[in-house]
């Protein structure tokens, strides 16, 4: 098996990047995606930063607020956050989510 191609998941470590925030962190050329558990009631205060971001919830449900509106997302709604804009999160049930980042987060491949 081309290991440069193929991986194990479960060789990913697991970091946590934020209290609550668990993270599986994978960086391509162009791209970090972040494979997240959040435990409820955890929060991720308002931020921004140059990274486009997509916002995916697998399982649960998590409150995402962008440019001061609030959205529940859940496994049939995700967010295409743009570049610079200020945002936030709170889990409200234990979820599983996938953040896709573009260009690549290096503040994160050096956790």
């Amino acid at each position: 098996m081309d290991t440069t191609i193929f991986q194990q998941f479960a060789n990913i470590p697991t970091k946590e990047i934020a209290p609550g925030y668990f993270s599986k962190l994978i960086h391509t050329t162009n791209n970090t995606i972040n494979f997240l558990e959040v435990k409820a009631g955890s929060a991720s205060p308002l931020h921004s930063h140059v990274h486009e971001q997509c916002a995916f919830v697998i399982e649960g449900q998590f409150e995402l607020t962008v440019n001061g509106e609030p959205q529940i997302l859940d496994a049939g709604l995700f967010a295409v956050i743009p570049s610079n804009v200020p945002h936030s999160g709170y889990a409200i049930t234990d979820c599983k989510l996938i953040d896709v980042f573009s260009p690549v987060r290096e503040d994160y491949r050096n956790l």
